[in-house]
């Protein structure tokens, strides 16, 4: 009899109680959909093989987060060479940046994505000094048209994302279409540049163009530099695109919506574990019965939280109107045009959390884009 084809990572789990970072084998089952742990500190198996349909193998890359009965694991390495040569081409990471005379097409190039069976590992909004900006394009501080592209990146708000995938680097750069928008309009109209671009300085969107240079523009990003913040976190209110909305491809259609309607002043993918969900869902507790599901939702896989600002207001009010009421069913029969109708299935996965009280947006907005961030 065949031995069963398995992948094989070393997962992280971190716990509250001891403060300790526990490090487990963990292996996936790809015929049968079972799973198995072992505790490598102690040398003992912590999980037995047993069948978990909720984890899909599209989901384990390197940097993913699952959730095995209500413990939040982080992928953090591949554990056997088998699972490495598998998996490493097909997890290849490049860095996308949507530029600011594209940024109200934000939500419409991440739908692009989405729909490229490329995977969103990581997101943030960026408003770039003219220092950060020309720190990015350092490599073409001799050109001549580097004053103008380091004005151009420092104009308006920016959105970088890692995408991982199959050949991701070729794939991103393949939707781009040419540096030229005028160009990308003439060769390849489906294009992003030719869609959303300008010219060739203003040209919606830029890709990594090797394996270096996206380590190197990741860590621009997404390390602990921290560059671009751009939250308001006053006259605010919040929304999140819950994980069960992107895993059904719907957060590129939903920012899109988000962005024609509102002003977003700062938007990043999260993960959270269940202590960080409990406490940010804590004025539900005891309120509604679905607050264990609430948490369970959260925890369950990456969200997008949104930073909405109204300059002398409060878009509280404004934005859960927008959102719908908080069942879909009767959102649909209410308010069929919100984004609860349009892409919730319950009440717990109803595509989007928005903030419920007027004094709580700024709360809200605080506890994400100050308190988790510092």
């Amino acid at each position: 009899m065949a031995q069963a084809e398995r992948y094989a990572f070393v997962v992280e789990n971190f716990d509250h109680h001891s403060s300790m970072n526990w490090r487990y084998q963990f292996f996936y089952y790809l015929d049968t959909k079972e799973i198995e742990m072992y505790d490598i500190k102690n040398k003992r198996t912590f999980l037995k093989r047993c069948p978990y349909d909720s984890i899909e193998r599209d989901m384990l890359y390197i940097g993913a987060k699952i959730v095995v009965y209500s413990r939040q694991l982080t992928i953090v390495d591949f554990a056997d060479t088998f699972t490495r040569n598998r998996l490493q081409k097909k997890t290849e990471r490049t860095c996308a940046m949507i530029k600011p005379d594209a940024f109200l097409n934000a939500g419409k190039i991440v739908n692009a994505i989405v729909r490229s069976n490329l995977r969103i590992n990581q997101l943030r909004m960026c408003k770039l000094t003219q220092q950060e900006a020309a720190q990015f394009y350092a490599v073409h501080s001799e050109r001549p048209f580097y004053p103008k592209l380091v004005d151009f990146m420092s104009s308006g708000p920016i959105l970088a994302i890692e995408i991982v995938g199959e050949d991701a680097i070729a794939k991103w750069r393949s939707l781009l279409g040419p540096t030229n928008s005028e160009t990308a309009r003439a060769e390849r109209p489906d294009s992003i540049r030719a869609k959303f671009g300008t010219d060739n300085t203003m040209n919606a969107a830029h890709g990594s163009d090797s394996d270096e240079t996206a380590t190197t523009e990741l860590d621009f990003f997404f390390g602990s530099g921290r560059v671009g913040q751009c939250a308001n976190l006053s006259d605010c209110t919040l929304c999140i695109i819950k994980p069960s909305a992107l895993v059904a491809g719907y957060q590129g259609l939903a920012i899109d919506q988000i962005l024609q309607n509102f002003n977003v002043t700062a938007m990043e993918l999260f993960r959270l574990d269940r202590a960080n969900a409990g406490e940010f869902f804590e004025v539900y507790k005891g309120v509604v019965p679905e607050y264990n599901s609430m948490v369970d939702e959260l925890i369950s896989g990456d969200f997008i939280a949104i930073e909405i600002s109204e300059s002398g207001g409060n878009p509280v009010s404004a934005l859960r109107e927008f959102c719908g009421p908080a069942d879909p069913e009767i959102a649909r029969v209410l308010r069929p045009k919100s984004l609860r109708a349009q892409f919730g299935v319950n009440k717990v996965q109803n595509a989007i959390h928005c903030t419920d009280l007027p004094e709580d947006g700024e709360l809200e907005s605080n506890y994400f884009f100050n308190i988790l961030i510092s």
